[in-house]
C-alpha cells in the first residue's frame, strides 16, 4: 500500500516537472519580472559607475557601455514580445530630444563631407559620440521604468547608498592619510576623493546625492498641523528616531562629511549656494509645507556645517578660499584664451571631444600645463558642438529647473515634490560649478546627472494618485 501511493506521488510530481519543463518560456517572464530585472540592473548601474575611477578611463567606460547595453536589450526583448510599449508617453519622447540633437550633430562631424563641418580629432568625437548614445538609452529606460512610487524609491534609495559608500570610503583613505588608494593607486593627497580620480568630481557627485537626500527626507516629513506641546514633541522626536528618517538623516551627515573632506572650493560653495536659494523658494512657495520644514533646512545649515566642518576639516576649506590667490590660478587663463577658438568654429564647433587637440595651438607661453579640458563645461560644449547646441541644451536645462519649482508648487505627492527639491538643487549646483570645472566629462557623474534630469520630468508628468488626506501620515 505504501509502496503504491509512494509511486502515484512520484509519477504525479513528475508530471507536473514535465508540464512546466514545457511551458514556454516567455509565459514564464510576466512583464512585472522583466521590469524589475532591469530596474534592479539600472540601479547597479548608478552604483557601479563611480567605482572604476567614475568609468573616465576607456577601459572602464567601455565596460558601463556594455552594461548598458544588455539593460536595454532586455527592454527591446520587452517590446518586441509586447510585454512593455515603445513610450510611456509624449513627455518622454520630448526628454530625448536633446540626445538626438547632440547625438545629430556629432554624426555630421563625423561624416559630413563638408571641410567646415568635419571634426578635427575623429577618434574622440567617435568616443564622444558612443557615449551620447549609451547615455541616451540610459534615460531610455530610467524615464520607462521608473514611475510609481516604489520604483522612484528604490532609484532614490540607491543613490543615496552609492552616495554614503563613495563618502565613507574617502573620508576612511583621507582620515587614515592614506597616500595611494588600494586598488588602483591613485595619489589621495590631503583631499577626500572616494574611488574618483580628481576630488572636484568627487565632491560634484557628493553634492548630487546629498541633494537627492534632502529632498527624500523632505518627503518623509509630515504636513499635518501640530501642537508643540512637550509630550507631542517627545513622541515627535521618538518616532523619528525609531523610524527610517534617522537613518537617511545619519546618510546625509556622512556624505556632508564627504563634501567637506573634499576641500573643493566650488564644489562647496555651489551646493550650499542651491540648497540656500531652493529652500527660499520651499520656504514660500512648497505645496502643504511639511511643519519640520525649517527646523530641517536650519538643521543643513547649522549642525552639519558648523558642526560637522568643525569636525572634520571646514577650517582647512576656508584655508583654501583665503590662500585662492587669482595671479596663480590658471583656470581663468584658460577660458580667455579659448574664447578665439569659439569664434573660429562658431556655429557647429571643432568637434565633440576636441578641445585638448584644439587648444595647444592657441595656449600662449606664460602656463605649461597641459589641459584636456576647458574647466568651463559651457566653453568646452561651444567649442566642441559649437554655440546654437549649447545654449538649446541650456535651455533644456533651465527649463527643467522650472518643472522642478513647478512641481513642488502644484502637485499633491509628497514623494513627487520631494524629489522635485532634490532635483533642483542639484541642477542649480551643477549650473554653478560648471562654471569653473568639467564635471560632465567624468561617465559616472554625467550618468548620475541625467538620471536626476529623467526625475525632474518623471515627477512633474506622472499623475498625482495620492490624495490630500495621505499628507498628514505620522511623524
Amino acid at each position: 500500500m505504501t509502496t503504491t501511493v509512494l509511486h502515484e506521488t512520484t509519477a504525479l510530481l513528475t508530471e507536473r516537472y514535465l508540464q512546466r519543463a514545457h511551458q514556454p518560456t516567455h509565459s514564464r517572464l510576466t512583464p512585472e519580472r522583466v521590469a524589475t530585472s532591469i530596474r534592479l540592473l539600472c540601479c547597479f548601474t548608478l552604483v557601479w559607475s563611480p567605482i572604476p575611477l567614475a568609468s573616465n578611463r576607456p577601459w572602464a567606460w567601455t565596460l558601463l557601455e556594455l552594461l548598458i547595453a544588455l539593460i536595454f536589450s532586455l527592454h527591446l526583448v520587452s517590446v518586441c514580445t509586447g510585454r512593455s510599449p515603445w513610450f510611456t508617453g509624449r513627455w518622454q519622447q520630448l526628454s530625448l530630444l536633446p540626445f538626438v540633437l547632440v547625438l545629430g550633430v556629432l554624426t555630421a562631424q563625423l561624416w559630413s563631407p563638408s571641410a567646415w563641418l568635419t571634426t578635427v580629432d575623429p577618434n574622440q568625437t567617435e568616443i564622444l559620440w558612443f557615449k551620447t548614445l549609451f547615455y541616451g538609452l540610459f534615460a531610455w529606460l530610467i524615464t520607462s521604468y521608473f514611475r510609481s512610487d516604489s520604483a522612484l524609491k528604490l532609484l532614490c534609495y540607491t543613490v543615496i547608498a552609492s552616495g554614503v559608500f563613495q563618502a565613507s570610503y574617502g573620508a576612511m583613505l583621507n582620515l587614515q592619510g592614506v597616500e595611494l588608494s588600494p586598488i588602483f593607486a591613485v595619489a589621495e593627497g590631503n583631499r577626500a576623493r572616494g574611488s574618483f580620480v580628481y576630488q572636484n568630481h568627487f565632491a560634484n557627485y557628493m553634492a548630487m546625492t546629498l541633494a537627492l537626500g534632502v529632498g527624500l527626507l523632505m518627503a518623509e516629513l509630515s504636513s499635518r498641523a501640530m501642537k508643540w506641546n512637550w509630550r507631542k514633541v517627545s513622541r515627535t522626536v521618538l518616532g523619528s528616531l525609531l523610524s527610517s528618517k534617522i537613518l537617511l538623516r545619519l546618510a546625509l551627515i556622512i556624505m556632508m562629511i564627504g563634501l567637506v573632506l573634499s576641500r573643493s572650493r566650488m564644489g562647496n560653495a555651489a551646493f550650499f549656494t542651491a540648497l540656500v536659494l531652493v529652500s527660499f523658494y520651499a520656504i514660500w512657495f512648497y505645496k502643504h509645507k511639511p511643519v519640520l520644514l525649517k527646523p530641517l533646512l536650519i538643521s543643513l545649515f547649522v549642525v552639519d556645517l558648523i558642526a560637522i566642518g568643525s569636525l572634520f576639516g571646514l577650517e582647512k576649506l576656508q584655508q583654501r578660499y583665503e590662500e585662492t590667490s587669482f595671479a596663480s590660478e590658471t583656470r581663468d587663463d584658460v577660458v580667455k584664451d579659448s574664447l578665439p577658438i569659439i569664434a573660429d568654429a562658431p556655429w557647429f564647433g571643432h568637434g565633440g571631444g576636441s578641445f585638448y587637440t584644439v587648444f595647444p595651438a592657441y595656449q600662449p607661453n606664460h602656463y605649461h600645463w597641459f589641459y584636456d579640458h576647458a574647466h568651463n563645461e559651457y566653453l568646452q560644449f561651444a567649442i566642441e558642438l559649437g554655440v546654437p547646441v549649447t545654449l538649446l541644451l541650456g535651455v533644456w536645462l533651465f527649463w527643467l529647473l522650472w518643472l522642478n519649482l513647478q512641481t513642488m508648487r502644484i502637485k499633491h505627492n509628497k514623494l513627487s515634490r520631494g524629489i522635485a527639491f532634490g532635483c533642483a538643487v542639484a541642477i542649480l549646483h551643477m549650473l554653478i560649478h560648471n562654471l569653473v570645472d568639467f564635471n560632465l566629462q567624468a561617465p559616472a557623474n554625467a550618468l548620475l546627472f541625467i538620471t536626476l534630469l529623467c526625475l525632474s520630468g518623471i515627477v512633474f508628468s506622472r499623475q498625482d494618485k495620492q490624495v490630500i488626506r495621505s499628507e498628514s501620515a505620522e511623524v
